[in-house]
């Protein structure tokens, strides 16, 4: 393509890695895996309801709103307008970085001045309506994202821009605090006043000024200067609040659509998008889940796993792999290619299964169900296939993988209709084996 100055462009070297299922797929682990190639990492939605594990050298860091490109000095990473940011949260973030000598560089991080913020009432307020919800609650995290959400769109809002202008940032406090305390009251909490809540944030907001820019713009002249960009995704497809099971989804769009509205730059800067998927399923939270495995299996698969929520600690409903969603992420994200990780946890199984359609009111079923209430209705149809005993972690190259777990991989390819491009072996960086890299020529 051409941009203003006549010149030839090419956008191709910049992608988005995007959840294909509920989330938890191990986007961290590929986000951080590409970085190498990278200039800069985008975080585009979500806030710390999100988190992303990475095991680099046997060494554990969880990431809640800095992007997985954290870990590799001399990358920037960039918070974008589609985050909710609680300026707490990401301090402490910070703080957890710069223990283990990283981010040394203020330059190296970017705060959109268009986020919005996450304020303590809307924290509150998510618990709130949570326990009076009773049984018919969604399964949010409590940290306030979803009423940020409904602030941001009611144009009420808190941004980052705001809270590092005291002036700005007292004036929407009083603006709209008054509505907040209100449903606090009703729902049975103690409202805030607005000092106290001036107070909490200063800190946090003199502490994070430095970063702050406009990220859209950032994004755009390293783009034009043709340095490679990854978006990263929070969160899975099956989670996006239009096109996900709703209503037990998240509060932002976690498609692949939203990667240019989230970092503030056009569609046409995204050149490919990689989905992530487990070997087999999990979920977090309440909500239709056709393939969920409610006996020793599912739990086996949760102790092997290691399944349990990184931000909240949260047991995860586990299930076998599920193609009808693959299928469904591959068309409303438009996927070039997918990653599949914890296929070392399927190792010892004797036999595996794979959900190829559903019944639904006596019909099968080829696509997922658009509504959530037949999708609890959906009794997946599988198909089976033997599993292997061999270790996996050693494993460098494609070619090395057991026979059984290289015919499952290729099944998938051909259910799912997409080429799986990369297969991790083990919660390492190096425990990965890459069949194409989006980054490089073929």
């Amino acid at each position: 393509m051409r941009g203003l100055s006549g010149e030839s462009e090419q956008f191709m070297s910049n992608v988005a890695v995007i959840g294909v299922q509920w989330g938890d797929e191990g986007k961290g682990k590929i986000v951080d895996l590409f970085t190498e190639h990278v200039s800069v990492v985008v975080r585009f939605q979500g806030g710390n309801n999100a988190g992303h594990t990475l095991v680099v050298g046997g060494e554990k860091t969880v990431l809640h709103l800095i992007p997985s490109g954290i870990l590799h000095s001399g990358k920037i990473c960039v918070i974008g307008n589609g985050v909710v940011v609680d300026p707490e949260v990401l301090c402490r973030e910070i703080d957890q970085l710069q223990s283990k000598g990283l981010l040394s560089d203020d330059r190296q991080l970017v705060l959109s001045d268009g986020a919005h913020v996450i304020m303590p009432w809307h924290k509150r307020i998510d618990v709130l309506r949570e326990g009076a919800m009773g049984d018919a609650k969604i399964g949010t995290t409590g940290r306030g994202i979803g009423p940020t959400y409904e602030d941001k769109v009611a144009r009420r809002g808190v941004r980052v821009f705001d809270l590092v202008r005291p002036d700005r940032f007292r004036a929407a406090v009083e603006r709209a605090l008054p509505a907040a305390n209100e449903e606090i009251v009703r729902l049975g909490g103690e409202p805030f006043e607005a000092e106290q809540v001036m107070a909490a944030y200063a800190k946090p907001a003199e502490r994070l000024v430095r970063y702050v820019k406009d990220a859209s713009l950032f994004v755009y002249q390293r783009i034009q200067a043709g340095d490679n960009v990854l978006f990263e995704g929070a969160q899975g497809t099956l989670l996006d609040v239009d096109h996900g099971t709703y209503p037990y989804v998240t509060s932002s769009n976690t498609v692949a659509g939203n990667a240019a509205v989230g970092s503030g730059v056009g569609p046409s800067c995204i050149g490919e998008v990689i989905g992530i998927t487990k070997a087999y399923t999990t979920r977090v939270g309440s909500g239709p889940f056709p393939t969920e495995l409610l006996g020793q299996v599912g739990q086996d698969l949760r102790d092997k796993g290691g399944e349990y929520g990184a931000t909240t600690g949260r047991p995860r409903r586990c299930g076998w792999l599920d193609a009808v969603v693959i299928r469904f992420a591959a068309r409303v994200n438009g996927l070039a290619g997918l990653a599949f990780t914890k296929m070392d946890v399927l190792t010892g199984m004797p036999t595996l299964k794979i959900a190829v359609a559903y019944e639904l009111d006596g019909e099968r079923v080829d696509e997922l169900p658009t509504d959530g209430e037949s999708l609890a209705r959906a009794k997946p149809i599988y198909e089976e296939m033997p599993g292997w005993t061999e270790d996996l972690s050693a494993c460098k190259r494609y070619e090395e993988l057991p026979e059984n777990a290289r015919r499952y991989i290729e099944r998938i390819e051909e259910l799912g209709r997409v080429p799986v491009m990369a297969v991790s072996v083990g919660p390492d960086r190096a425990e990965t084996i890459l069949r194409r890299n989006p980054f490089v020529s073929p």
